[in-house]
């Protein structure tokens, strides 16, 4: 069985970021989940800065990400959440669903709102994006570049470099991570 990950909202509302998870999950590299509640914070954030954005192309995207992903839908945590304590107890949903799906990771981008005195006991470290990026890299830098690539093929309307792709997760944070690919290609 893979290495299970819950994906915070705040690494899945970037796009380029969001689609680079994807594939590091499709790639096999890791076991990628998420809830519905979590794809709603997202998308409830996404409509708020970028109302250009219509309800159809945001739809499409939630069923594209589902379908992306075998199995990546947590249900049934929901009974967990009030046994999770956090500084934030809007952040419980995001730890209950990562002790029901068995997950060994969780990615945010706010590590400070998961204290690691509070998720180890249920054997759950969390990463920030860049860290988690890494990581995949030394697991296997073919594959996070492959996707990198893909991402890159993927874009038409401007086309896309691998380079347009590293620096649009620069942007997202992604320092080190970019840093180390550009190395490899």
């Amino acid at each position: 069985m893979s290495f299970v990950v819950v994906y915070d909202a705040n690494v899945l509302y970037p796009s380029t970021l969001r689609d680079l998870l994807i594939r590091i999950a499709q790639a096999g590299l890791v076991q990628a989940k998420w809830t519905d509640q979590i794809l709603d914070e997202m998308f409830r954030n996404l409509r708020a800065n970028r109302p250009d954005l219509v309800s159809t192309q945001l739809d499409r995207t939630r069923t594209l990400m589902n379908a992306a992903v075998r199995d990546c839908l947590v249900t049934g945590y929901e009974s967990l959440i009030e046994v999770v304590k956090l500084p934030d107890p809007d952040d419980r949903h995001v730890v209950a669903a990562a002790i029901r799906a068995g997950a060994q990771t969780i990615v945010t981008a706010n590590i400070r709102d998961f204290p690691e005195a509070e998720v180890a006991q249920w054997n759950i470290e969390v990463k920030g994006p860049d860290d988690f990026v890494c990581d995949q890299i030394d697991l296997d830098r073919q594959a996070v570049f492959g996707a990198v690539q893909r991402i890159a093929d993927s874009w038409r309307n401007p086309p896309g470099t691998v380079g347009d792709v590293l620096g649009s997760l620069e942007r997202s944070g992604l320092v080190a991570a970019t840093t180390a690919l550009r190395t490899s290609g």
